[in-house]
């Protein structure tokens, strides 16, 4: 088994233990719509990248199925959105809340970047990690936007904390 197929393995298996070690029971439901919902994203804009050659994924599942990376646009990045906005720091300041998206996408950017240049897992062709940031980090904010207005909190008015 070759090092980018094991990776990948151990990143569905790690990000599943996560999901079922820290998503509380009452929240649930919540971690489905934010899943589903980043999929939605991820996958149309894993599609898009990988048939216009921006990305290549070398090697990945379901090699006949798709040019996009399965384990990553489907299954990776929508858990990990949902542990960011299940912990997202609502009730601190504007400060704390800037540096929740910037460890988050920041730290799938590295993992990212790391892959690109260690591994034959993903290629950059027309792409640069700055790419890989801000689509992440604009991901991040349309989950946490839609993830809002399923719970209902854009009928309140926002409130800012400051510390």
């Amino acid at each position: 088994m070759s090092i980018e197929i094991s990776i990948q393995i151990a990143s569905i298996i790690i990000v599943g233990i996560l999901l079922i070690l820290f998503v509380p029971r009452d929240k649930v439901r919540h971690a489905h719509v934010i899943f589903f919902f980043k999929q939605l994203l991820t996958w149309f804009l894993g599609l898009l990248v990988a048939e216009y050659g921006l990305i290549e994924y070398p090697l990945r599942f379901f090699q006949n199925a798709t040019k996009a990376s399965f384990t990553f646009e489907f299954f990776v990045y929508p858990g990990i959105c949902v542990l960011f906005n299940l912990f997202y720091p609502e009730k601190k300041s504007f400060y704390k809340k800037v540096v929740h998206y910037v460890l988050y996408t920041t730290g799938i950017t590295l993992f990212e970047s790391i892959l690109e240049i260690y591994t034959n897992a993903i290629n950059y062709i027309h792409w640069t990690w700055y790419w890989t940031w801000i689509t992440v980090c604009l991901t991040f904010v349309a989950s946490r936007w839609y993830y809002r207005w399923y719970r209902g909190d854009f009928s309140k008015p926002p409130r800012v904390h400051y510390e």
